[in-house]
């Protein structure tokens, strides 16, 4: 006999059919309670569901087995029942006919996973256990589908998947803070952990047309902020021909695709996670689904703030660029609305983005959301080899460490542009989880690696 879901069994709809049928499942207690009658109900889950089974242990059972009287929260079992029909709510139940012990814990009291209420600050110094809880299970569920989804909009679409290096020489940006790899001999140069596998990618986007990659980049900025980490999952596309309208098109699309699917898909992960986080209407994704963006210049959102200047700390100046204090103004209050900043000026952007003919801005784009800020950066990358190159003087880039980037503007060149995705940034906006620390299974920060 094959065990059965949690999930499956709550989703069994034709109850005549399943009233006494014998099932296996296995689990960990949730709670056990103890009637006056010497009845014990037991919730198990097996992670398949946020819904635990609920488990009967009647008296005549329990006289024989009195190790029933050991199982606490926690511990792990195995069980053969009958489902019967609670009368009173209607919901299904497995009666015990035989319980195996799988594994115990030791001193129960030190447990840190108690049935009350943990807060998620409290849960992050127990990362090797926070799945247990039905908040990070719920998250956890609905990454593990976004990143499906992900994968499978750019399959449908005929793109090729590309696993571009960790390991890289290069930095992508121009000015990152990146970790170094100490052991200098193995490479003969300096190297580091990648920030970015976009120019990797667009070698193979030069030959494929279209391309992404979902993959794991490290930042070393100190800082501690909700909405940083130093090691996070970015998708990463790059598509031939592509102006910045079409990628603008692109990540509307494939964030609606998702979004649908999220909901469609772990629509009980979210009403939990609505609850949790006290949110009573989920309008905020029907945003992102019904694609209700304001798209506009930076030019415009300078004079935007200029009229404002007071509200804000710093000085509203053409040039600046869009910090958080900002993006929250934009986006709660101005707009309260996601939007999409394009067209910003040259100088506060990486040396790859392609020039406009305006010459001080380049054809890029930023998508901000509320309560997250940027979930996206992309552009036109510049195929024009004497302005990649005027450019990379201007910013103190040596043209000799990125030599084969180059040769794709010699050989055979094409205009193409592509996008980045944060991931788990996308994911506090979904779940409505305000740490980006809460999204990631095992995050890194600064003075943060203990698991």
């Amino acid at each position: 006999m094959k065990y059965i879901s949690i999930n499956k069994l709550h989703k069994i709809n034709n109850i005549k059919n399943i009233k006494n049928k014998i099932i296996k499942i296995y689990g960990w207690v949730k709670t056990i309670r103890y009637s006056k009658i010497n009845i014990f109900f037991i919730d198990l889950k097996d992670g398949s569901s946020i819904k635990p089974i609920q488990i009967i242990l009647k008296k005549k059972y329990i006289k024989k087995n009195k190790k029933i009287y050991k199982i606490k929260t926690g511990w792990s079992i195995k069980i053969k029942g009958k489902i019967k029909i609670n009368k009173n709510n209607n919901k299904k139940e497995i009666h015990i006919i035989k319980i195996k012990i799988l594994g115990k814990i030791n001193k129960q009291k030190k447990y840190p996973i108690s049935p009350k209420y943990h807060s998620l600050e409290y849960l992050r110094k127990n990362l090797h256990l926070r799945s247990r809880t039905y908040v990070i299970e719920s998250i956890i569920k609905i990454r593990n589908t976004l990143i499906y989804y992900l994968h499978k909009y750019f399959q449908k679409k005929n793109f090729y998947l590309i696993t571009t290096p960790i390991i890289t020489s290069l930095d992508t940006e121009g000015s990152s803070k990146m970790f170094e790899i100490k052991n200098k001999n193995f490479f003969n140069k300096k190297s580091y952990l990648t920030v970015s596998g976009q120019l990797n990618l667009e070698t193979y986007a030069c030959s494929l047309s279209k391309v992404y990659n979902i993959g794991p980049i490290f930042r070393a900025e100190n800082s501690n902020t909700n909405k940083h980490l130093a090691e996070f999952l970015m998708l990463e596309t790059e598509i031939v021909l592509a102006k910045i309208n079409k990628i603008i098109k692109i990540s509307k699309n494939m964030l609606s695709y998702c979004i649908k699917n999220i909901i469609k898909k772990n629509n009980e992960d979210l009403e939990f996670l609505f609850k949790y986080t006290k949110i009573k209407k989920n309008d905020y994704l029907f945003n992102l689904i019904n694609k209700k963006f304001i798209k506009i210049k930076y030019n415009k959102i300078i004079k935007i703030l200029k009229k404002k200047e007071k509200i804000f700390k710093e000085n509203i100046i053409w040039g600046m660029d869009i910090s958080s204090e900002i993006e929250t103004y934009l986006t709660q209050k101005y707009f309260k609305l996601p939007i999409i900043i394009i067209n910003y000026p040259k100088k506060i952007k990486p040396f790859y983005m392609k020039l406009n003919k305006d010459n001080k801005t380049v054809s890029c784009m930023d998508i901000i959301l509320p309560n997250v800020g940027e979930i996206i950066g992309g552009s036109e990358r510049e195929n024009n080899i004497k302005l990649l190159d005027i450019n990379m003087k201007k910013k103190n880039i040596k043209k000799k460490k990125y030599w084969w980037y180059r040769d794709l503007r010699k050989y055979g060149t094409i205009p193409h542009s592509g996008f980045g995705l944060g991931i788990e940034r996308l994911l506090m906006y979904i779940t409505n989880i305000k740490n980006i620390r809460d999204v990631i299974p095992f995050p890194r920060y600064p003075k943060y690696i203990n698991f």
